[in-house]
Formats: C-alpha cells, structure tokens, sequence
C-alpha cells in the first residue's frame, strides 16, 4: 500500500467510528425522550439515522477493505446487495434532509398552521414516498445489472462494464442524480431561504424594539447598551449560520462525489483513483456531520444525552456505595467474630 492509501484507510476507519458513535447517540435519545419521539421532525431525524447507521456498517467496511486489497471484497452477491443498499440509502438521506427543509420551512413561514399542516401522518407519507423514490433507482440498476464493485471508487455501487449498455447507462445515470442530489439542493436551497428571510424580518422588527427602547432609556450603562448592540449582531447572524450549515454541508459532501460520477461519465477526462476515492470518502462523511447539524448540538438532544449520562453515573454511583457498605459490615462482622 502506498502512503495515499494508508492515509484513505485510516481516513474511512475514522469515519467510521465516529459515524457510528454519533448516529447510535442520537438513537438513544430517541428512545430515551418521549419529548423527541412526540416531534414530527424526529420521524424525519430517525429515518436518516437509519440511514447513515445501515451506510456505517455496510458500505464503509467494504470500500475499507477494496482499498487495502485493491479488489472485490467477497463475492458478487455480497458486493450487489452492497451497491443496491449504498445507491438506495444515499437517496433515501438526502431526501431526507430535504424533509426535514420542508418540515422546518412550514414551521416558520405557517406556524399557526403547521400543526395542521405537519402531523405525524403528514410526515409518514413524505417518507413513504421517500423510500419509494429510494428504492426504485436501484431496483432498475440491479435488474440491469449495473450494479458491482468499482475500482475508482474501491466500493460497490452503480457500475457498468458493458459497452453496448453506455448510452442507457449515461441516460440512467444523469436522470438518478438529478432526482436524488439536484432535486433534494433545490429543495434545500428553496425552504432554507424562504426561512432566512422570515428570520430576517423578525430580527429587524426586534431591533427596531431593541433601539427605541435603548433611546427611552437614557440612563442606562454603556456596558449594558454594548451587549444589547452585541446581541443584535449575533441575533442576525444566527439563522444564517445555521443555514449555511444546512445547504453547505449537503454541498460540500455530496457535490465533489456526484460531479465525479458524471465526469466519470465521459471517456474524454480521466480522473485519479485517489481522488474517486477521496471524493466517496467526502459522501460518507455527510453521516457523521448528520448527527451533529441535525440532532447533537440542538439543545433538546444535548439535554437528553447528559440526563442519560448523568442516570448512568448516579445508578454506577449508588451500586458502589451499596458495595462499599456491604464490604464494611462484612469487615464489621468478621472483626466481631
């Protein structure tokens, strides 16, 4: 192995792990809070935990082992059901975030109708329909037989080794990525803005509350008018970082992996081994940062996972005392004996 594929080795081994510590934190408090599971963003927050779970297990493992062996990890049964799982669970989370754009765009744009508008059957349709979308794709790869283990990649996934199937395979292929990747950006882009904006607007009418009554009171402290002014200012650049988070991860991940299946397309431009790989690895880092954008760092998350830890400890706490005080009335005993 060279030094570039030692370096893309340890690479995906680090993904891997920290994918799946994250994504089984947020399972757990699902499971734990009965607050999440009452949410309706939390079935959208479930399925693409799913996800990125069957993704860290199935996928990651066996592009682990084509770079370090340079070939086809077990056989082509393995290695289809592999390329079927990664083409239908790369739809199926993308498609995902971008119901969870809608769910947060009706939730701020329509919030006294967004009850009505989002309820739990509401969001049980929009992924019934995401996993038919996610499921087709590959079913006609697989039927096909489109679908094997791919050198530039060092993983199974879409791949057609016959000539004479080229230009249905480009048809294919063209028509996949705009309906997963171009239409879940658009989708993106369309909400998070029209968010952004409302975001905006409320934000100008704080600060124009803000200042008027920072005129009215003409006595206050520099220091407390500074913080107020200072407040404003991140006020304003909260939804936007956040927003930018959003559209800039799903970009930044996905977009370098989906223009090389393209580019790939075209017989004229060769591209490296490493960079096909780096630019899966950047794909399958989208389920780690997941975690993150979407569940960790919201406070209702960071608020379940230390009460489980702080449960964790206290249970850990109390069966050490009680064994403490259990070997001190052995020593008691035995010293009266």
């Amino acid at each position: 192995m060279s030094i570039w594929e030692v370096i893309l080795a340890f690479v995906v081994v680090v993904l891997m792990l920290v994918a799946l510590l994250a994504n089984v934190l947020v399972l757990l408090c699902f499971l734990y809070s009965a607050d999440i599971r009452k949410q309706v963003p939390g079935l959208f927050i479930l399925n693409l935990t799913f996800c990125n779970l069957l993704m860290t297990v199935s996928n990651m493992p066996l592009t682990l082992a084509g770079i370090i062996y340079k070939s086809q990890p077990g056989g082509d049964e393995i290695c289809h059901i592999v390329g079927f799982l990664e083409t239908f669970l790369t739809t199926n989370s993308m498609l995902s975030m971008a119901a969870l754009s809608i769910d947060r765009w009706i939730a701020v744009v329509f919030p006294l109708s967004y009850h009505s508008k989002m309820r739990y059957r509401d969001a049980a349709l929009i992924l019934s329909y995401t996993w038919l979308h996610s499921v087709s794709f590959p079913i006609v790869a697989a039927s096909l037989s489109w679908v094997g283990f791919h050198h530039l990649y060092a993983s199974c996934t879409l791949y057609n080794k016959r000539t004479e199937d080229r230009t249905q395979f480009v048809i294919f292929t063209g028509v996949f990525h705009a309906l997963s990747f171009l239409l879940s950006l658009i989708v993106l882009c369309f909400t998070y803005l029209k968010v952004l904006k409302v975001a905006r607007f409320h934000c100008k009418r704080i600060d124009v509350i803000t200042m008027q009554t920072l005129v009215l009171l003409v006595d206050i402290h520099p220091s407390v008018r500074e913080r107020c002014l200072e407040e404003q200012k991140r006020r304003r650049q909260r939804a936007t970082k956040k927003i930018s988070t959003f559209i800039g991860t799903f970009i930044l991940c996905f977009a370098p992996y989906v223009i090389t299946r393209l580019v790939e397309l075209s017989s004229v431009v060769h591209i490296n081994s490493h960079w096909g790989i780096i630019s899966k690895c950047l794909a399958y880092s989208k389920a780690v940062s997941d975690p993150f954008v979407y569940s960790l760092l919201r406070h209702q998350y960071r608020k379940t996972w230390k009460d489980i830890i702080n449960k964790i400890l206290k249970r850990s706490s109390i069966n050490s005392s009680a064994l403490t005080s259990e070997s001190h009335n052995r020593n008691i005993l035995q010293l009266n004996e």
